[in-house]
């Protein structure tokens, strides 16, 4: 009986070693749009700020 429950226990401590990660839930059509907004915006902010410095320097 010991041997049994000593078993039990260290494939349950295997399995849950070994648990496969949690999937993330699919994105939504709604949020791959905002994300690709997002990502755009700080792209453009980027390349306009970094006009912006060229000019800057080159006004100097």
């Amino acid at each position: 009986m010991i041997r049994k429950d000593a078993k039990a226990r260290h494939l349950r401590d295997a399995n849950n070693a070994f648990k496969p990660t949690a999937k993330a839930k699919p994105m939504t059509d709604y949020a791959k749009a905002e994300r690709t907004f997002q990502e755009n915006r700080e792209r453009l902010k980027a390349e306009r700020l970094a006009r912006e410095d060229r000019a800057k320097e080159s006004s100097k």
